[in-house]
C-alpha cells in the first residue's frame, strides 16, 4: 500500500493552522477530509450560496491536486445545518457543479459544525482508476 498526502497550495494555511490533511491518496483511492465553504484566507461567507459554491471549489482543488475531477468521485457524505431550509439551494448548486446520479450520496442533518457560521461540510471518496 502506498500513501500520499494531498494538500493544494491554496489550503496550506489551514493545514498549518488546524493540522488536518485535505486528502490522502491510498494507492488509487482518494479519501478526502470534509470540506467547508471558506476561501483561501479562511473566511466563511454569511451568504449560503457563496458558502456552498466555495465548498464545491475546495473539493475541486483537492481532487485536482490528486489528478482527479468530480467524475472520479464514488461516494459523498454531506453534513447540513438547517438542512430543510437550505437543501433546495444546495441541490441547485450541486447539480450545476457535480455530475448527477454518478455516485452514492448520503445527506445528514446536524445541529452544528466546527464553526458557528458553517452551513455544510462535504466529505468525498474518489477512485482514480487502475494503476499501470
Amino acid at each position: 500500500m502506498t500513501k500520499k498526502s494531498i494538500v493544494p497550495e491554496k489550503m496550506r494555511s489551514v493545514v498549518d493552522k488546524a493540522g488536518y490533511l485535505p486528502g490522502l491518496l491510498i494507492d488509487n483511492l482518494l479519501v478526502m477530509s470534509g470540506q467547508i465553504g471558506r476561501d483561501d484566507q479562511l473566511r466563511i461567507p454569511e451568504n449560503p450560496e457563496q458558502q456552498f459554491q466555495l465548498c464545491w471549489d475546495n473539493l475541486a482543488w483537492v481532487l485536482s491536486e490528486a489528478g482527479a475531477t468530480f467524475d472520479n468521485v464514488i461516494d459523498i457524505t454531506s453534513y447540513h445545518v438547517n438542512m430543510s431550509q437550505h437543501m433546495p439551494l444546495f441541490r441547485k448548486i450541486k447539480d450545476s457543479r457535480f455530475p448527477r446520479a454518478t455516485c452514492c450520496w448520503t445527506c445528514i442533518g446536524v445541529s452544528e459544525l466546527a464553526h458557528p457560521d458553517l452551513l455544510v461540510e462535504i466529505k468525498c471518496t474518489a477512485y482514480l482508476g487502475e494503476k499501470e
